[in-house]
């Protein structure tokens, strides 16, 4: 069985299935198994194995409190039939390099294969009589739509999204606000996203509401990547996408890949030194930003500082300040350091940056490397993936490509990950190619792109034009407390 603890303590040890129900360890910490990398995977078996067999493998392997048969159960419900891609998640050519696609899921995002499993995953985990559960999220625009779909009528749960209004793309905001199901809620912040997920974190802090909830059977749980739950999937698709090499014969067993990574919180590059740690053959982690690089600077300096300009950029999902699952590579860096990363922490809340001591950033830096892309290169790598590769792509994989191409080969093969449908992002991606965009809405754009390229757009994106807005609430960061409150009791009383 793995046990978890938090990342500023290691006092308290709770089972996957308790840190996948709660979220958010007590003291605000990310939960943490110290059994990471204890045990490898077998390599011939992963290449052997369908995207189905490695989940099961992988989630077996971090969650060991969940028998084979309900993975199992979680596993064929999460990756079925709202996928496109009998695979989940193909790896195709890009020029000389490879494109992992994670968008193939209902809402077109990388944040499907870890939200539609984590609905599963606490469903198990809560039982038929468990407490009702009210999942709140901050999202810098996929994390909502995913997390919306993936718990829209899962009895004893509810869902609030908070996103920071003007600040996603059309067609990621319709996909919010047309969602229906009676257990949702969502509701637009005046702010930035790192107001929301500050804001959420205080939510998670406040004793009072939790105790006020609880004489209601109420608790509360996050769908972030905070979450392990959300996490421990996303383990999974760097272990396929390496069976995918090796069948092309691209790489043979044991050669080392790299792997490029757009990142603004942490998660999704994180995930790939899970898998590293057990067992995969990575030589390198490129950490992608674009110009809200304060990861590309801790990566270079080793000061993490988040007093600075926050910028507007056509990579919204990446428009983060503050990358909260940097915590657990810092745990896992520091030798398991709780007093350290708590230090740390408490250095990011107060004074807002935070300088990691040396024989840390060493062995962080043994395994990543990173590089910045602005609007202005992103919009280059997308017209040029277009004319020149005929591979039409999205801001975020232009951004994770841009630096690819930045960066020198060492001879292993590269692979860049591919985070959303360029149909999430038309109108920037119509722009980049060149065409005039002004005055023209986010389904005009859409249009004006499948005509342009000769793609379609994923039907779950184009039918959003006959969607009707539910949801139109706006609220201010101080009053997110205040919301989450009013919807658990919509929702549950």
């Amino acid at each position: 069985m793995s046990f978890y603890h938090s990342t500023r303590s290691g006092a308290n040890s709770v089972t996957s299935k308790q840190a996948i129900l709660t979220g958010i360890a007590p003291d605000g910490g990310l939960y943490v198994s110290d059994e990471l990398g204890e045990k490898s995977l077998s390599l011939e078996a992963v290449c052997g194995q369908t995207y189905h067999e490695t989940a099961r493998l992988v989630l077996g392997t971090l969650l060991g409190d969940y028998t084979g048969n309900e993975l199992a159960r979680c596993v064929e419900a999460a990756y079925g039939a709202q996928w496109d891609a009998p695979g989940i998640c193909p790896v195709t050519p890009l020029g000389t390099d490879w494109l992992l696609e994670l968008y193939h899921g209902p809402t077109c995002a990388f944040k499907d294969v870890a939200l539609q499993m984590l609905p599963q995953l606490m469903g198990v985990a809560r039982g038929t009589d468990g407490e009702k559960i009210m999942i709140v999220t901050a999202t810098s625009g996929d994390t909502g739509k995913a997390a919306l779909d993936g718990f829209a009528g899962v009895d004893g749960m509810g869902v609030t999204v908070f996103y920071p209004a003007g600040k996603v793309s059309d067609i990621q905001r319709l996909q919010m606000v047309t969602q229906l199901g009676g257990n949702v809620a969502v509701c637009a912040v005046n702010g930035t996203f790192d107001d929301c997920q500050g804001q959420v974190k205080r939510v998670f802090a406040d004793r009072e509401l939790a105790e006020r909830l609880a004489k209601d059977g109420v608790v509360l749980s996050s769908a972030n990547s905070i979450n392990v739950g959300r996490l421990a999937p996303q383990v999974t698709y760097y272990f396929d996408a390496y069976a995918q090499l090796v069948r092309r014969e691209a790489v043979r067993p044991g050669d080392e890949v790299t792997f490029c990574v757009p990142t603004g919180n942490f998660g999704d590059v994180l995930a790939g030194y899970y898998a590293k740690r057990m067992g995969l053959p990575v030589r390198r982690l490129i950490v992608a930003s674009n110009a809200n690089d304060v990861l590309t600077d801790f990566l270079t300096t080793g000061t993490y500082d988040r007093r600075r300009d926050f910028h507007k950029t056509i990579s919204p999902s990446m428009d983060i300040l503050v990358s909260s699952n940097l915590e657990r590579l810092l745990y896992f860096a520091s030798d398991g350091d709780c007093e350290l990363v708590a230090s740390l922490m408490a250095d990011l809340a107060e004074k807002g940056v935070y300088t990691v001591p040396e024989r840390v950033m060493d062995e962080i830096r043994s395994v990543f490397s990173c590089g910045r892309a602005d609007d202005e290169a992103t919009r280059a790598t997308i017209r040029d993936a277009w004319r020149e590769l005929d591979v039409l792509i999205d801001p975020h994989t232009a951004v994770a490509k841009n630096v690819l191409d930045a960066t020198p080969a060492d001879g292993s093969e590269r692979v860049c990950l591919s985070t959303a449908s360029p149909y999430k992002f038309c109108a920037d991606v119509l722009a980049a190619l060149g065409e005039v965009t002004d005055g023209m809405n986010g389904f005009a754009c859409m249009d004006a792109l499948e005509q342009l390229t000769g793609t379609v757009a994923p039907p779950q994106l184009s039918g959003l034009r006959a969607g009707e807005v539910l949801h139109d609430d706006v609220c201010d960061p101080d009053r997110v407390g205040a919301f989450v409150e009013s919807a658990c009791a919509r929702v549950f009383l």
